[in-house]
C-alpha cells in the first residue's frame, strides 16, 4: 500500500529535475496550513523529493503518504543498501553488519543467488533484548536482529536468551559440550507449545564442535528442523537446515543463526559457514545494553 500511494506520489523518483512554477502551482492546490505542507514534505523528502511536481494529489493522500513513508523506506534500510552497494563495487561478496546495542558483529551474504536481491534488507534492525520479538511462549530466547531474502527462503538472524538449567548444568562454560549448548538455544526457539523433550525431538543435530577465538568460546552446530510446505517446496518432507553459533556472554548465550530449505542446501552452505565463522562478540561500547539491564522496557 505504501509503495503504490508513494508510486502514484512520484512515478519518476529518479528524475532529478523539477520546475519552480510546477511546484508552485501544486502547493497551491493543497488546502494545507504551511506546517502541514513542511512535514509532509520531510517525510516524504526522504523516499521521493520530487513529489511536489505532480498536481493531482488529494489532501489525503500527502498526510497518507507522510506516515507510510517510513515503513515503506525506513532509514535503516536505505543505509544498508549504501553500505551494501559500496561493498559490491568493491569487488566484495560479504558486508559487515556490527550491533553496538548487543556487542557483536558478524559478516553476510550480499547476493546468495543469481537473481537474488541482497540480505541488506532488515526485517528486525538490532534493538535491546527486552523489547525483541520472543521466539517461544516463555520469551526466553529474543530475535535482536534478522534480515531475510524472501526469494531463496533465507533467514540469518541474531537471537539472544539465558541459559537453560535442563541441559547446561553448571555455569563454567569451559567444561559444556556443544551438543548441549545446541539443544539449550534451540529447545528455547520452538514455537510450539510441546514439553522440551518434544522440542528437542523435533530437531536433528548433525554436527557440533567448539572453537576458542581470541579467548571467548565458539559453539558451532548444524541442524536440520521440519518445516511446513511452502511454495516452492510441496509435501510432507519439507526441512529447514541450518548453521548456527552461539557464545556466551554475563549468563546469555548470543546465537547467530542462518537457514534456507534443504533444497538450497548446496548452494547456500558455503556462504553460510562464512557468515557463522565471521561471528564475534565485541568490546561492550557505550551503546552496549546488557539482556538484565531494565527487563521493563520495550522500546
Amino acid at each position: 500500500m505504501a509503495m503504490a500511494l508513494l508510486t502514484r506520489l512520484c512515478p519518476n523518483p529518479c528524475s532529478s529535475s523539477s520546475s519552480s512554477s510546477s511546484s508552485s502551482r501544486s502547493v497551491s492546490r493543497f488546502p494545507l496550513s504551511q506546517k502541514k505542507m513542511k512535514f509532509s514534505r520531510v517525510c516524504i523528502a526522504a523516499a521521493c523529493p520530487n513529489f511536489l511536481s505532480f498536481e493531482s494529489v488529494s489532501r489525503r493522500e500527502v498526510v497518507l503518504a507522510g506516515l507510510l513513508a517510513g515503513l515503506a523506506f525506513p532509514s535503516a534500510y536505505i543505509v544498508d543498501q549504501a553500505a551494501a552497494a559500496e561493498a559490491l563495487e568493491t569487488g566484495s561478496s560479504m558486508a559487515l553488519q556490527v550491533d553496538n546495542i548487543n556487542a557483536y558483529s558478524y559478516s553476510y551474504p550480499l547476493r546468495p543467488g543469481k537473481k537474488s536481491r541482497n540480505l541488506s534488507v532488515e526485517s528486525r534492525k538490532p534493538e535491546r533484548y527486552s523489547s525483541a520479538a520472543p521466539l517461544s511462549p516463555d520469551a526466553r530466547q529474543r530475535i535482536v536482529s534478522e534480515r531475510l531474502d524472501l526469494k531463496n527462503n533465507i533467514v540469518v538472524s541474531v537471537s539472544v536468551g539465558p541459559i537453560n538449567s535442563t541441559f547446561l548444568k553448571t555455569n563454567d562454560s569451559s567444561t559444556w559440550d556443544a551438543k548441549d549448548v545446541a539443544r539449550s538455544v534451540l529447545s528455547d526457539k520452538s514455537t510450539a507449545r510441546m514439553t522440551t523433550g518434544q522440542r528437542v525431538a523435533e530437531i536433528n543435530i548433525l554436527d557440533a564442535k567448539r572453537e576458542e577465538v581470541d579467548g571467548n568460546l565458539y559453539w558451532h552446530y548444524e541442524y536440520l528442523v521440519q518445516k511446513s510446505p511452502t511454495v516452492t517446496q510441496r509435501g510432507y518432507d519439507v526441512f529447514r537446515h541450518s548453521l548456527a553459533v552461539t557464545a556466551e556472554r554475563e549468563g546469555y548465550l548470543y546465537s547467530l543463526n542462518a537457514s534456507t530449505l534443504d533444497s538450497s542446501w548446496q548452494m547456500m552452505e558455503p556462504l553460510f559457514r562464512e557468515t557463522v565463522a565471521s561471528f564475534h562478540l565485541n568490546p561492550p561500547t557505550d551503546e552496549y545494553v546488557p539482556p538484565y539491564k531494565d527487563p521493563w522496557r520495550f522500546w
